[in-house]
């Protein structure tokens, strides 16, 4: 069976056909232009495959998932230029025929790995996933079910308690200044010490910095959901900075709660090369099907 995947960020989509056992057979990177552009290319690359069942689609946000809202479909009101108010879902549907299943690319993420801890009997429940790069988002699932009814979670826009040594960096977020993504995307980087995070090494404070701000949002979520595991993922995340982030978390828990091995608990995506998302997709485009 042939299902289709659409990662849809805001600088590339990556477009994939793969099956049933959620294998990729072929991939495509797409630019992300302006609407028409790089949906028509989506569009021209699934209609190469007759065969095809469904299709996932995890998108940048904010997007509308309440079937019954007359925006459904839709990317909503989002900074990226030219994409607010863009009917996602039913510009695909003009062309292609087949069920979609739509949700938020760190929902996708979130799907992928929690589909792979089903297929390695880890019997895990809830997770949460959080990407960090050029945005800061999180997905959760709670025993087999994404988080939210009124629309997705906005993990990226929580507020957090400033590190001592950061108390005159007023953040980057257009809508909130000092909010998570404010605080730890990558773009904080240059905003803080005029470099590109790849060029500055983990023995900088500030990686120190953004690991406090890091694990408070793994606390607050710890405390709000008791999931059983925590996964950060995106091009500002390595292992060596959650080593600095396991750290920060275990003193600000303080022992309050168990959450078991903290290197199992804290941890770096199980699918490699930011792959969760496109599994996570086949996994929900095969769900949509089978309703």
């Amino acid at each position: 069976m042939q299902l289709g995947s659409i990662e849809a960020g805001g600088t590339k989509f990556v477009c994939a056909i793969g099956n049933e056992d959620y294998r990729t057979d072929n991939r495509v990177i797409i630019p992300t232009t302006t609407p028409e552009e790089t949906l028509s290319q989506c569009i021209a690359y699934f209609k190469q495959y007759p065969d095809l069942k469904a299709i996932g689609i995890s998108s940048f946000g904010p997007i509308e998932l309440r079937r019954n809202a007359p925006k459904y479909g839709y990317v909503t009101d989002t900074p990226k230029a030219h994409w607010s108010n863009t009917d996602f879902l039913g510009r695909l549907k003009q062309d292609l025929d087949v069920p979609m299943a739509w949700t938020t690319d760190v929902n996708g993420s979130a799907y992928g790995e929690y589909v792979v801890s089903t297929l390695f009997n880890e019997k895990i429940n809830s997770l949460v996933y959080f990407t960090i790069g050029t945005g800061v988002g999180a997905g959760a699932i709670v025993n087999g079910k994404f988080v939210g009814s009124m629309g997705h979670p906005e993990m990226g826009h929580v507020r957090l308690k400033r590190h001592p040594d950061d108390l005159d960096f007023k953040g980057i977020c257009p809508f909130h200044g000092d909010c998570l993504e404010g605080l730890v995307s990558g773009p904080t980087f240059e905003a803080r010490i005029g470099k590109h995070g790849h060029e500055v090494p983990m023995t900088d404070h500030v990686w120190d910095i953004m690991a406090y701000y890091v694990a408070q949002a793994a606390l607050q979520e710890t405390l709000m959901l008791r999931p059983d595991k925590i996964i950060f993922g995106g091009g500002v995340v390595s292992e060596a900075f959650l080593v600095k982030v396991r750290a920060e978390f275990t003193k600000l828990l303080n022992g309050y709660v168990d959450v078991g091995n903290i290197e199992d608990y804290i941890v770096m995506p199980s699918v490699k090369e930011n792959g969760s998302a496109t599994l996570g997709d086949f996994a929900l485009a095969l769900k949509e099907y089978n309703k």
